[in-house]
């Protein structure tokens, strides 16, 4: 692929010896210097497809950079993708003069500072802690010669938009950027447009697509009875690594105690953790010390942990979308995973908006639909009820429900 052999050498000594789709078509174009759009699924190999090209063009026009510049510049949205991609650049510049930095909000700032007034070659960044750096004229942006942004989509649904936009008038405007992407929402086409020149396009899986290798099972199941049915679940693989999604940092917190006392090794992750707290559970549950990890959607992109066999959709997200890259979180590195969602009355809308995504119905493992009854109050708008009558399958089975489910209950909104 016109890659140096001393990266290839790093590579095979990693077993990677051939390049996933989204590489091949991406690394030509990169190496060429052209600008790329990249669409692919999380864990198809996105972070070497911009890394390796951005690497070799750094090997190739060597230079030092200026004090608080830095030559090129990765965008992530979260402290932990903007970590793995760090993590994964390191293996290939080592015994290179090539020099990596990391800033990411939640860690202490005069550090960062001091590490920047060297001049960096590849500085890895979330948008919010560049800025603050940027704001105390620690860092400068006018000598960037390469941009990445990673996972743009995601930095769009956490409201970087306006980051975004100011970041764009900072960089100069003779450079390369790639651009990747798992979704391509309305505004993506501004951001792009504000950041690409030309680009070359480049779609290896359509938006939305589940990964191949994931095994996907639903429960209808009452909102009080998805803790025991949660820990009947999870005693079936307890040596194995799952990883549980829920929506809120409290919600993840209780579930995490109740865990716990059920004789789990567990961990949670969320906005409200500091970085150290989020780094040391991270590594827990990487090597195993902890085989329960809870998340809200912070994790839900970026975490490349193949040792994952389980996800687990405790509470359905509110947009479809994260559905697919919560999953993502499993069968990666060609592995196969499971993934499995619960669904409680209130959350029918929300499976119906995942199916649509997903262009299929997910297999159902145990309950039925939840009937969804026309809401008095509301004209041409309705709340979900458990379905009546038929069938052998209740909500909740396997879980200590009673025949015939929840019982019923007004229609509430997701929160």
């Amino acid at each position: 692929m016109g890659l140096p052999r001393s990266l290839t050498a790093k590579l095979a000594a990693q077993d990677i010896t051939e390049p996933t789709p989204i590489q091949t078509h991406a690394i030509p174009h990169a190496l060429d210097g052209h600008d790329v759009m990249g669409l692919a699924q999380t864990g198809t190999g996105k972070t070497m497809a911009f890394g390796l090209p951005l690497v070799t063009r750094l090997m190739e026009a060597p230079g030092r950079p200026d004090p608080k510049s830095v030559r090129s510049l990765i965008l992530a949205p979260t402290r932990e993708l903007a970590g793995q991609i760090r993590d994964a650049l390191m293996t290939l510049v080592k015994d290179s003069p090539i020099k990596i930095g990391l800033v990411v909000g939640g860690a202490s700032i005069n550090p960062q500072i001091n590490r920047l007034a060297r001049g960096t070659d590849i500085l890895v960044a979330t948008p919010g802690r560049l800025l603050d750096l940027i704001d105390r004229r620690a860092l400068r942006l006018d000598g960037a010669e390469f941009l990445v942004l990673d996972e743009a989509d995601q930095m769009l649904d956490l409201g970087f938009i306006h980051a975004l936009r100011r970041i764009a008038g900072l960089l100069p405007a003779e450079r390369q950027t790639m651009l990747f992407s798992a979704t391509m929402p309305k505004q993506m086409e501004e951001i792009a447009g504000s950041y690409l020149k030309n680009p070359r396009r480049v779609q290896v899986s359509p938006p939305g697509k589940a990964a191949d290798k994931v095994t996907q099972e639903v429960h209808f199941v009452a909102k009080a009875e998805k803790p025991d049915l949660l820990i009947e679940c999870l005693d079936k693989h307890r040596d194995e690594l799952a990883l549980v999604f829920g929506r809120t940092k409290h919600g993840s917190d209780k579930l995490a105690r109740r865990l716990e006392q059920a004789g789990f090794a567990v961990a949670a992750i969320h906005g409200n953790k500091s970085q150290g707290q989020r780094e040391r559970a991270l590594a827990a549950f990487r090597d195993g010390r902890v085989r329960v990890l809870v998340a809200t959607d912070v994790a839900a992109r970026g975490l490349d942990i193949p040792a994952v066999t389980h996800v687990y959709n405790y509470e359905l997200p509110n947009v479809a979308e994260n559905y697919v890259h919560r999953i993502g979180r499993t069968a990666r590195a060609g592995r196969d995973g499971t993934a499995i969602a619960f669904c409680a009355p209130d959350e029918m809308g929300e499976l119906k908006d995942i199916q649509k995504a997903l262009g299929t119905a997910i297999p159902v493992a145990s309950g039925r639909a939840w009937e969804v009854l026309p809401d008095p109050k509301a004209k041409g708008r309705g709340g979900p009820r458990r379905g009546g009558g038929g069938g052998t399958a209740k909500p909740g089975a396997g879980a200590g429900a009673k025949p015939g489910g929840a019982r019923r209950r007004r229609p509430r909104r997701a929160a």
